[in-house]
């Protein structure tokens, strides 16, 4: 992780950070070097990154848009969705830039290009804010739905259709066959096979299910297919919506709510769980190397991947870091993390979030 980015009140800060020490240690620090700041605007609400293009796209509370180039700080393009809420998916289809928007109105806005140009706008759960909005690995497919309504289904777009609308004609787009969801993902090594965590008949259950997203295609119509290949119940006695789903491979999910964590396979077996946090996990973030969790607690835990011979695949404890006091700070709100290094943010009581680095040495 080079370039970093955090949200603070109404700028923007851009660092890059300089590892002075080995930061495996929970105190040790980076020191971050300011490359560019933006001028006030309104509070920011979404924050975003495209590093092939070296792009920054945020958006404040009053519904407004904005492209920066990520080097120099220069705002690029801006456009208006009237939503203070926007929940923002960036995706690049055949060396292509699009930008999808998810508003509190309940509509879907695809955008094109840094100078953020309209292509389409679909909607998806009207009144209610679309706060899931997610892209298929092979970009034909766009999730969107909305966790502030148990009686609601997401849906499924055909991507093509937001990204090179027929004129006159809706984006293709269909539900999926359950309600109430509380988070989702798709899983990383197929083409479009979708996690989705929601509510069954009985308030407190929560269910996993597995679908296969695909199109029919005939001589004068195309229809999306949402095929269900696994569903069970979660050990999840939760009311809380605050879950969070991660995918490892295709045969692995992550998942937390409250301060547990657990890894269950496709097929519903429970491979490990761990309760180390005393308060909420707000995060998780996770690849092929380990897991890393950050709480309200003001810590985090790191977790590795090992395969073992007797029981598969299976996830170990590794570090405990800390991240301060409560008497500045609220907690653990976002981490993220690759290979070598963890970036996590914590909400300061005076308004002024922090953004911590942690790298890994051998």
């Amino acid at each position: 992780m080079d370039v970093h980015d955090l949200i603070s009140d109404c700028l923007i800060h851009i660092f890059t950070f300089l590892t002075e020490e080995d930061l495996i240690s929970a105190s040790s620090v980076c020191q971050g070097e300011l490359l560019w700041c933006s001028p006030v605007q309104g509070p920011l609400t979404g924050i975003v990154s495209d590093e092939q293009r070296e792009v920054v796209i945020t958006a404040d509370s009053t519904g407004l848009i904005k492209t920066w180039q990520g080097q120099t700080g220069q705002e690029v393009a801006s456009f208006s969705t009237g939503s203070p809420h926007s929940t923002l998916l960036q995706y690049n289809v055949n060396k292509n830039w699009f930008l999808t928007i998810g508003t509190n109105q309940g509509s879907v806005c695809t955008l094109a290009d840094s100078a953020l140009t309209k292509k389409s706008s679909v909607m998806v759960c009207d009144s209610f804010t679309v706060n899931i909005l997610l892209v298929s690995p092979d970009k034909k497919w766009i999730m969107a739905g909305t966790k502030d309504n148990d009686d609601l289904s997401p849906k499924v777009i055909y991507t093509e259709s937001l990204t090179s609308p027929a004129e006159d004609e809706d984006p293709l787009c269909q539900s999926v066959p359950i309600i109430g969801c509380q988070a989702a993902v798709f899983i990383p090594t197929q083409p479009a096979r979708l996690a989705i965590i929601h509510h069954n008949e009985h308030p407190n259950n929560k269910v996993l299910s597995v679908f296969d997203v695909s199109i029919k295609k005939t001589k004068y119509k195309s229809e999306i297919q949402v095929q269900q290949v696994e569903s069970f119940v979660l050990k999840l006695h939760t009311r809380s919506s605050d879950v969070h789903l991660q995918a490892k491979d295709s045969n692995c999910l992550v998942l937390a709510a409250d301060q547990t964590l657990w890894v269950y396979s496709l097929k519903g077996a429970l491979l490990a769980s761990f309760e180390h946090h005393t308060m909420p996990i707000s995060s998780i973030c996770v690849d092929s190397f380990r897991v890393v969790t950050a709480s309200r607690d003001l810590s985090l835990r790191v977790f590795t991947w090992r395969n073992d011979r007797d029981h598969g695949l299976t996830l170990v404890s590794r570090y405990h870091l800390l991240g301060g006091s409560h008497t500045m700070s609220r907690g653990f709100t976002h981490v993220a993390c690759d290979y070598s290094s963890i970036v996590a943010a914590t909400e300061g009581k005076d308004g002024k979030d922090v953004l911590k680095a942690y790298s890994f040495t051998s």
